[in-house]
């Protein structure tokens, strides 16, 4: 509620800005897809709440919820309409996430440590400032892939030629004192609380999604950097083998060893819950009711509470239908395709970074929902909200003026 009551104040401002200063009011045109989605679940809300929601409660919250979403968006396009700006959002959302990985690791890492914002005690799997290390995985995750993104975008993607040993002396003291050094040394420091997490699905969502976009980006990329093939293989040499190795990454491959459908009840949660989409196809149970509808159809004790589905694509479509769960996935792919369309096409070389750290986003995401439901956490909804603006902004704004830099 605080940050929603933040937004709220903030797009106050920005009404006042726009009504005795004459500044921008509406986004642009070209934001629509991601208004028009929005606004689909906001409506279909409004509708549940009056008819068939067997919690008006929470999906008033939900309601709520993505209203500050659509706020978000709203300030983000207004705001965030140049090369300059875009890059100033990357930076902040890399810096939140060293931030937020120091404190992670520095708690995992003490013995007996105890969270000062949630009072947990340390279990073993990094939490941070969130209440479970799934989340925070995701969290990280989805940093990460914006961190390599604006990485690769400060790469240069002309090949330099061959010169004498005091200039590539000269070049290489260059590289130690430039922002890549530092941008670099935040990302290892942001693996190594991913790793902390212990987050099976995180981990290898996220190096599944490099290794795909990579292997995409390799044939699709207009002028990409030299380097660009090193630097990726640097991800995986440096930071899965060393790193990883330094910091027990093998505890995370004994978890997914260990994992068997026998273990989890995961899928069963999944098969019970198909009965009830089935029930409610067209308009759901309600925005965030699944854990009032769901015993009702559970056909068994599980090993635990499930108050979400660990799944997010079975949660919307139990909570909000099929069409909308439905749009909800167009609208995902469609900045997935922007992505793509933003690395073969444009010019400017931190809007091909950023799609290209927005598809390995958008495909981890994709990965995590299957077995997760990282998307019902609030940090984490906000950013992936934030990334789609991203890839619709890297591939509809004008080029800077004067350069393709």
């Amino acid at each position: 509620m605080t940050l929603g009551f933040l937004l709220t104040s903030v797009f106050t401002l920005h009404l006042a800005n726009s009504l005795f200063f004459s500044r921008r009011l509406l986004p642009p045109v070209f934001s629509w897809p991601i208004f028009s989605s929005l606004l689909c679940v906001i409506t279909l809300c409004s509708i549940q709440t009056l008819t068939v929601s067997i919690d008006t409660q929470q999906t008033n919250q939900m309601l709520i919820k993505t209203t500050y979403m659509l706020i978000l968006c709203w300030l983000l396009f207004v705001y965030c309409d140049s090369k300059q700006k875009v890059k100033i959002l990357l930076y902040t959302i890399t810096l939140t996430a060293l931030c937020q990985s120091l404190y992670a690791s520095f708690l995992n890492l003490t013995p007996s440590a105890m969270s000062p914002v949630f009072g947990y005690q340390e279990t073993g799997r990094a939490l941070g400032s969130f209440s479970y290390a799934n989340f925070l995985a995701n969290y990280l995750m989805l940093s990460l892939s914006l961190g390599i993104g604006l990485f690769i975008s400060q790469l240069n993607n002309k090949p330099k030629p061959s010169n004498s040993k005091v200039q590539l002396l000269r070049d290489f003291t260059a590289v130690l004192l430039s922002p890549k050094i530092a941008i670099r040394i935040a990302l290892i420091i942001i693996i190594v609380a991913l790793i902390l997490t212990r987050s099976r699905m995180g981990n290898s969502a996220f190096f599944i999604s490099l290794t795909l976009i990579s292997l995409i980006a390799v044939f699709i990329y207009k002028n990409k950097p030299p380097s660009f093939k090193y630097i990726i293989l640097s991800f995986f040499i440096v930071d899965v083998i060393i790193i990883g190795a330094l910091f027990d990454v093998e505890r995370i491959k004994e978890r997914i060893t260990e994992t068997s459908l026998h273990s989890e009840s995961r899928d069963e949660v999944v098969r019970d819950a198909i009965p009830l989409i089935l029930d409610k196809p067209f308009i759901g149970s309600g925005g965030g009711t699944f854990y009032t509808a769901f015993p009702a159809y559970q056909s068994e004790p599980y090993s635990g509470y499930y108050d979400n589905a660990h799944n997010d694509y079975i949660q919307f479509a139990v909570e909000l239908g099929l069409p909308a769960t439905l749009i909800l996935g167009i609208l995902v792919l469609y900045c997935f395709w922007l992505c793509l369309n933003t690395m073969k096409t444009r010019k400017t070389s931190l809007y091909q970074g950023t799609a290209f750290g927005c598809a390995i986003a958008i495909t981890a995401m994709l990965l995590h929902s299957t077995v997760d439901y990282s998307l019902q956490a609030g940090a984490n909804s906000m950013l992936f909200i934030i990334i789609l603006c991203l890839t619709i902004l890297t591939n509809k704004l004008p080029p800077p003026v004067h350069s393709y830099k």
